[in-house]
């Protein structure tokens, strides 16, 4: 992978609605695919399901926003992400997850008006 460098502008969400679900995009970096959450309402309570690639830690957030995502929408929801940035500190982690969290709030929020 080359060499990035974390600038939070770079991360990007992106929605697409397949009928009545809906599939979230989260890339930044060297975007690839590291995990994939679907999460679903069943009997009022929200069930995930996730598939992460080998040695990729995106599934730890992929997993709670798609649940967050699910919950707040009542819908079907899959989140597709990958990030990458070349040496990340443990402080640039926490930044990334900061800038995807607000992104996906965003997100939410511009839903909440459309209602």
């Amino acid at each position: 992978m080359s060499s990035l460098q974390l600038h939070p502008g770079d991360i990007e969400l992106s929605a697409i609605e397949v009928g009545r679900d809906l599939l979230l995009l989260i890339g930044g970096g060297a975007r690839h695919i590291g995990a994939a959450s679907t999460a679903y309402m069943e009997e009022g309570n929200v069930k995930v399901s996730t598939s992460a690639v080998p040695h990729h830690k995106e599934h730890m957030v992929c997993e709670s926003i798609a649940a967050r995502v699910a919950a707040a929408l009542d819908r079907t929801v899959t989140v597709v992400m990958g990030i990458h940035y070349d040496n990340l500190s443990k402080e640039g982690i926490v930044r990334v997850v900061e800038v995807v969290n607000l992104k996906v709030d965003q997100y939410l929020f511009g839903q909440n008006l459309k209602r």
